[in-house]
């Protein structure tokens, strides 16, 4: 079954992880409206060497071209866009990912200031009791952020630190990219090729 799924990007470090997770959403079928800041465009530059667009109408046509999905999968969104569909509860999607989120997001979406269509899409996701998945990309954690993890996880936000296991003995930066990617996916209840499930996996003789 298609889902709509809202994916946000922010200034934080991990934007291999947002990229993998929106191709894989796409190549699923399944629809995807997008958001992001503006340092997150610095981030994709730097992290991936990959420019995207300050105007939606460009990022949209590079990114449909990118992973080659019907145009009407991708939705990009301005982060002031607020007649965006994601603003208000009659027209949320079915869930929100932020990935990656920054500290500075994730405190403002846990007090509630939706000053951005990020923060604002965060929080109809908390309203209307959809899943709102924040994937905190930093480390240590301070006080400060823990107590706004667990102040997000009350409220029923999911907490998904990118934290990769490696029982399934990766060979690549790619692999673990998709360790993570697979347990966003999991939670989102979209079907999945990218790792093995834990007891498939062969174990070595000991």
């Amino acid at each position: 079954m298609s889902k709509t799924i809202t994916l946000a990007l922010t200034g934080a470090s991990g934007m291999p992880y947002a990229m993998r997770l929106l191709e894989s959403l796409l190549s699923a079928g399944h629809t995807v409206y997008l958001v992001y800041s503006q340092a997150a465009q610095f981030v994709a530059a730097q992290e991936m060497g990959l420019n995207l667009p300050a105007k939606t109408s460009e990022a949209h046509r590079m990114l449909v071209e990118r992973y080659r999905c019907r145009p009407e999968q991708l939705l990009v969104f301005a982060r002031e866009d607020w007649n965006a569909p994601i603003a208000s509860g009659t027209g949320a999607a079915d869930a929100m990912v932020v990935c990656p989120c920054t500290m500075g997001a994730l405190a403002a979406i846990a007090t509630g200031l939706s000053d951005n269509l990020i923060e604002r899409a965060a929080d109809v996701m908390l309203k209307e009791g959809r899943k709102l998945i924040l994937v905190p990309r930093e480390t240590p954690f301070s006080a400060i952020h823990l107590e706004n993890m667990l102040k997000l996880s009350r409220m029923g936000a999911v907490m998904l630190v990118p934290n990769p296991g490696f029982y399934h003995m990766p060979k690549s930066v790619e692999d673990i990219v998709d360790f993570i990617v697979a347990k966003i996916l999991d939670q989102l209840g979209v079907e999945h090729q990218l790792v093995e499930k834990w007891g498939s996996i062969a174990l070595p003789n000991l």
